[in-house]
């Protein structure tokens, strides 16, 4: 019963003896006097207080009129006792009186404390270890003796007012059912949850006398096949590769008829699309059994062969990385299941899951509802616990433009993690509590029991359909050969493997129970697993002569996409200028503000000036070019995904995509006002690693987008290392999963110290292969308009990473034309110096990218340089080396070449372009065979942080390259190197 609409047991604690009496003694003289639940609870604890039941040893009272007095017991007496020589006549039930109704109420809020212990604590009692290593003592505040209930009390009627769906009951029927519902096989955390109704949805399907884990003979049956299933498969790979590695689910096994309640119930509720994520642990065991990969294809990897090396193109990847995708059908509803391809860094598929399925959640019109799309992700007990990547990605479940809906977390819980046992690895009781942070419910399973772990996922996916939240289940069971077929675990946990090495199998368990429950008779199990291990025979023996067929990357949404047939394919340009029609339907949506809109009185000077560009065709800055690319390929239909920490405003106040409203803080964005494509602007989390592994998962699903992440300043981008090598530099060669990704990081020497100054281009270009990825450093608005339109205009996706400026934002030079933008134009690999001189006079040609190509125009026009040219190349990799070579041969009087940059040494892009520029001299046929370097030595740190010898270094690089005199230009900059660097904001 509740009071005020909220249970009871939730609110007794704080419940007051005075406060009772008081509510009491209005409830005689009016029960309208006090809300329904009181009146209830009264009338109820009314119908308890009577009868012989009452006339126990602690009573009456002395004081039968307060309250206050029912709670102290030194107010207590005891009862009469009997006559010697016989019981006395049995005397009728007295009415309540007000004692009666104090000592009720008292026994009643006593017991509200017990339900509510077991409700945040029972989980701590709850018989979960399979290996029974990890078994507790019941806490004392699970005792009734603890809430004050004596052994006389316990068979006492206490009035529940409907907890546990019981009118009333005696503490012993109490504490037996709180024991059944709580501190089984299955153990519930979710106190924690401050939403009353989903704490209620929980409660309903937990508690009460008759609540029980129940499936019918059939369903049993179903489970008990899969459980066979799962652990003849390893059994049946162990046998047939020795020594192989396979990283296999033996002792886990109970995951396999779980994961397909997931499908079979999700389906129900309205799912149509499942993204699973999981590491090693148990994979060959999921694609086999549950994404139903045909074992001949699994055995005919383990034989050597593979769905995707050289015979269909790429590295390929051991098996336990490898994904696929699946359409299964329950009950005459098909979902359809993939399960996202992985590397051994361990969670770092999680946030690719999660922005793979927010993508598909927006190409199915799921956003609002996020029914359809469902993200699954598997863990290890010590990679939850321990990898930071965890948090992050539950910190997405309840932010815009990052919240999918709720995910559902399985813990494969080893008790182990490698060779480290929990004790060493933590710091809390289990694995899955850093999920309280965003208040999941945990369901703690004993993963020797199927049924009680399909339940929890049978529950799990039903409260995530109605609530949209995340969820976990931690199954615990253990890993029985150690972190993998060929470990030792005795070495370091030798009890324990002691004790697995004479603990039953979870099949065999399970169908002894099912046995004796009548449910299959003794030749059930027995049958199944020698059906199943003719099977896979008969399927060994086909995966010697399978042949793997070209491999599929570009069905559904990736339809009319392809791979780029060879190198040239994957240099070539298309055209992306637009028509001035076009060009001028975006300068009014991007310059005009609505009615009734107050914008910041800057921003309407930043308006007023692209408002003059647009009328002058003249000097279109980075911002404006920026937003004409994505306005322009949101008129095609294209759609435009930009996050980043200050992408919004843009870290430098340069990009306003979204105007606030000074009065009142309305949002208003500009260019989602463009028909046919959808613009999302996103100001993320603060987190590199997370973000960009969700806008890969993005990219990965939708090609049809342009979907960018923009880091705070590029030097912050190895925060998110592990996705840049793991998948966005690899990811196709591995998997055969092309990506269109675009990353936008801040580079550029401008005095701003170490951690404000260099993106790392160095680690990019080293990662440069086979055309795996671009490199860019564009230096005009224009130009940056043209790669971005490019990377959808082409027939290909390939992940894009671009250098992109600071002071460039705001450059005098850095600007482009309208007619830059319009007609028959596109992205151009290498740009020359607007002031360069005619190809036949230039004796030195200085190669550069970036920002620093200004430094040196400007140098060597104040100088009177007749004789320079400066050229940009404005994409590293692939780097441009056919219109280069046309360049060098027009230069015929050419006497040296030089290579510019502002990156230390050993940074930058020295080390990458030398060998490609000595090819391009030797190709053209020119006097120099070599380049020379000019730029900072190499260094440790990759910029100075004190402003003078910044400058001093600029200097000095610049004259270095144009061949002015370097001492005189150090001597020049050096009168004070010890001014430390200005203010430069994180």
């Amino acid at each position: 019963m509740g009071v005020d609409g909220l249970d009871f047991a939730e609110i007794a604690g704080g419940v007051s003896p005075a406060f009772v009496e008081t509510m009491y003694a209005k409830f005689k003289a009016d029960p309208s006097a006090v809300e329904a639940g009181w009146r209830q609870w009264f009338e109820g604890l009314e119908s308890t207080a009577t009868g012989p039941s009452w006339a126990n040893p602690r009573w009456p009272l002395k004081d039968t009129d307060a309250l206050t007095a029912a709670l102290d017991p030194t107010q207590m007496e005891p009862a009469p006792r009997p006559a010697r020589g016989g019981a006395p006549a049995p005397a009728p039930a007295p009415a309540a009186s007000a004692a009666d109704i104090a000592r009720a109420a008292n026994d009643s809020i006593r017991a509200m404390l017990l339900i509510r212990t077991y409700r945040v604590r029972g989980h701590l009692a709850a018989n979960l270890d399979p290996l029974g290593l990890s078994k507790q003592e019941l806490p004392a505040d699970l005792t009734p003796e603890y809430h004050g209930f004596g052994a006389d009390d316990l068979d006492r009627p206490i009035y529940l007012g409907g907890n546990l769906g019981l009118e009333k009951a005696s503490v012993r029927e109490l504490v037996e059912i709180l024991r059944r519902n709580y501190c089984g096989n299955v153990g519930l955390e979710y106190m924690h949850i401050a939403d009353v109704e989903e704490r209620r949805f929980l409660q309903e399907r937990m508690e009460g006398k008759d609540k029980a884990i129940e499936f019918s003979p059939n369903g049993k049956k179903a489970i008990l096949a899969k459980v066979i299933e799962a652990e003849q498969w390893e059994k049946f790979l162990g046998k047939k590769y020795v020594g192989t590695k396979r990283f296999g689910l033996d002792g886990g096994e109970s995951m396999i008829p779980a994961m397909e309640a997931i499908i079979k119930y999700g389906g129900q509720y309205g799912v149509r699309e499942i993204v699973y994520g999981m590491a090693h642990r148990g994979r060959l065991n999921m694609l086999a059994n549950v994404m139903a990969k045909p074992y001949r294809v699994i055995f005919h990897e383990f034989a050597g062969g593979s769905a995707n090396p050289d015979d269909i193109g790429g590295s390929g990847d051991v098996k336990y990385h490898l994904g696929t995708s699946t359409d299964r059908e329950f009950d005459g509803i098909s979902v359809h299941m993939s399960l996202v391809a992985n590397p051994s860094h361990l969670e770092a598929v999680d946030p690719v899951v999660l922005g793979k399925v927010r993508a598909q959640q927006t190409n199915r019109n799921d956003l609002e509802n996020h029914e359809q799309v469902l993200p699954v992700l598997i863990h290890g007990d010590a990679a939850f616990a321990g990898q930071g990547i965890v948090w992050e990605c539950l910190g997405f479940s309840g932010i815009r433009g990052y919240n999918t809906g709720g995910c559902i977390h399985f813990v494969i819980n080893n008790q182990i993690g490698f060779t480290t046992s929990p004790q060493f690895a933590r710091s809390s009781p289990y694995p899955s509590d850093v999920a309280k942070g965003v208040q999941a419910p945990i369901f703690h399973v004993n993963g020797d029991d199927p049924e009680a772990v399909t339940f929890a996922c049978k529950m799990a996916i039903e409260f995530r359909q109605r609530f949209k939240r995340d969820i976990v289940i931690d199954m615990w069971c253990y890993r029985r050969f150690g972190h993998n077929e060929g470990d030792e675990p005795s070495f370091t946990q030798p009890l324990m493997y002691a004790k697995i090495k004479k603990h039953p199998g979870v099949a065999a368990l399970y169908a002894q129970r099912l046995e004796r429950e009548g449910v299959i008779d003794g030749g059930f199990a027995k049958g199944h697993e020698a059906e199943f291990t003719a099977h896979l025979e008969t399927e060994f023996e086909a995966g010697a002569s399978y042949k793997a067929n070209k491999a599929d990357w570009f069905g559904g949404r990736w339809s009319g996409l392809g791979a780029p047939g060879d190198a040239e394919t994957a240099r070539r340009n298309v055209e992306t200028g637009i028509d001035k029609k076009l060009f001028d339907s975006l300068g009014r949506t991007l310059t005009q503000v609505p009615d009734g809109l107050t914008v910041h009185k800057t921003l309407n000077r930043v308006l007023d000036a692209k408002a003059a560009m647009f009328k002058s065709g003249e000097n279109f800055d980075w911002a404006t070019g920026e937003a004409l690319a994505f306005g322009s390929l949101l008129s095609e239909g294209y759609g435009v995904r930009l996050s980043g920490q200050d992408s919004g405003r843009g870290t430098f106040s340069q990009r306003h995509a979204v105007w606030v409203d000074q009065t009142d803080e309305r949002k208003y964005v500009p260019l989602s006002e463009i028909p046919h494509g959808r613009f999302e602007v996103l100001d993320s989390p603060l987190s590199e690693y997370g973000v960009l592994g969700f806008e890969y998962g993005y990219a990965l699903a939708d090609p049809k987008s342009l979907v960018l992440w923009e880091a705070q300043f590029g030097d912050f981008v190895n925060g998110a290392q592990i996705m840049i090598d793991q998948f966005i530099s690899s990811g196709e060669a591995k998997w055969l999963r092309a990506n269109g990704l675009v990353m936008l990081l801040p580079h550029g020497y401008e005095g701003q110290g170490p951690e404000h100054s260099s993106a790392r281009p160095e680690r990019f270009l080293q990662s440069c292969a086979g055309d795996n990825m671009q490199v860019a450093n564009c230096t005009t608005p224009a130009n940056f308009f043209h790669l971005l339109r490019r990377q959808m205009h082409r027939n290909f996706r390939k992940p894009l990473v671009v250098m992109t400026p600071k002071s460039l934002l705001r450059h005098k030079m850095a600007v482009s034309k309208a007619a830059d933008f319009l007609g028959e134009t596109h992205f151009m690999r290498i740009l020359s110096d607007p002031s360069a001189p005619a190809d036949t006079d230039v004796k030195r040609l200085v190669l550069c990218t970036g920002k620093v190509a200004y430094d040196l125009i400007e140098a060597r026009d104040a100088a009177g340089d007749k004789n320079t040219a400066i050229v940009r190349i404005e994409q590293l990799y692939p780097f441009p080396g056919e219109p280069l070579v046309k360049r060098l041969q027009r230069m015929t009087n050419l006497e040296e070449v030089v290579w510019a940059q502002e990156e230390p040494k050993n940074n930058g892009y020295w080390f990458f372009v030398e060998p490609f520029i000595e090819d391009c001299l030797i190709e053209a046929g020119v006097k120099p065979q070599r380049p020379r370097y000019a730029g900072r030595a190499a260094a440790a740190s990759p910029a100075t942080g004190l402003m003078k010898r910044h400058q001093a270094e600029q200097g000095a690089l610049v004259a270095d390259a144009l061949g002015h005199n370097v001492r005189e230009e150090i001597r020049r900059t050096r009168s004070d190197t010890t001014k430390p660097v200005g203010k430069a904001g994180a």
